[in-house]
């Protein structure tokens, strides 16, 4: 792998952590959390939303040099305006680009102008946007025809659903907490229903993910000759040891918060858990997302 691809794993890592997170805090406060509750959780997270934004603008700035670079073969690609030009206009990488440059524009807008429900409610919108912008290239776009359209159809639900999930661990994380407070009965009903809610994105995020491989490979990852199917065996078996995890959260600890001092604690550390791993599985992603599935 060169510099220039070890870079583009970085920033695919960095767009793909901040978009799920934004689109799934902002998603999970905007639907399932109470209103009483909501911008108080919105605000704790607001350095985790800086963070995030910063990651996407500087994605946004450094990801068509990047890509030109990786396509010119020379580090002298990024300073070449034609080169530039012909890809952010000729090829299906400029035009996720662009689309991820005026969504990235579009959520800082929001965010400076807007407040309270209806800004979380942008976010989520915005940041879904740029989660399906990804679709627009890559290996979600190697097939052609009706195939094509399923194929990115399909990947669009994947990732809205893996960020309904993962995306909005850190706000449960601090819902979590205030379940002992005067709060508390709305945290409970804002725990159940992300709760309720996780299965659903849990399902689809598997069936997707199946469908994605087939529409990819046209068979299940069983080669360990290759890099890719190597990369996404380890990927499922992660994203495997999180669902367990959120089924001993589920069904094991919930139902014990009342009963058990330690239940909260423990349900805590497993959300954690969940976030590490997610993280791990993202890394892989970006990293599989450079490597041809051929390979």
């Amino acid at each position: 792998m060169t510099s220039a691809e070890i870079a583009l794993v970085v920033c695919r890592f960095l767009f793909d952590a901040a978009a799920l997170f934004l689109w799934g805090a902002g998603a999970y406060l905007a639907t399932l959390v109470p209103a009483g509750l909501r911008e108080e959780i919105w605000s704790g997270l607001r350095r985790a939303r800086q963070a995030a934004l910063a990651a996407l603008v500087a994605v946004g700035v450094f990801y068509l040099p990047l890509r030109t670079v990786i396509i010119g073969d020379s580090w002298g690609a990024a300073f070449d305006g034609e080169l530039l030009s012909a890809v952010a206009l000729e090829t299906n990488i400029g035009s996720a680009w662009i689309v991820q440059a005026v969504g990235i524009g579009l959520l800082l807008l929001a965010t400076a102008l807007l407040s309270g429900a209806h800004r979380i409610t942008a976010t989520a919108a915005l940041s879904a946007l740029l989660l399906a912008s990804l679709s627009l290239s890559g290996h979600a776009a190697m097939n052609e025809g009706w195939i094509g359209r399923l194929h990115q159809a399909n990947n669009v639900l994947h990732l809205l659903a893996a960020g309904a999930w993962i995306g909005s661990l850190p706000a449960v994380l601090l819902v979590l907490p205030r379940l002992g407070d005067p709060v508390g009965e709305q945290a409970t009903v804002a725990l159940i229903r992300f709760s309720t809610a996780g299965h659903v994105a849990v399902i689809l995020v598997a069936l997707s993910g199946l469908a994605n491989t087939l529409l990819i490979l046209g068979q299940l990852p069983i080669d360990f000759a290759s890099q890719y199917q190597r990369l996404l065996l380890i990927k499922i078996g992660l994203v495997a040891v999180m669902i367990a995890a959120a089924i001993v959260n589920r069904y094991i600890l919930i139902p014990r918060v009342s009963r058990r001092a330690g239940a909260k604690s423990a349900i805590e550390l497993g959300t954690k858990a969940e976030i590490v791993l997610s993280g791990a599985v993202l890394g892989l992603v970006a990293w599989f997302g450079v490597t041809e599935p051929g390979s």
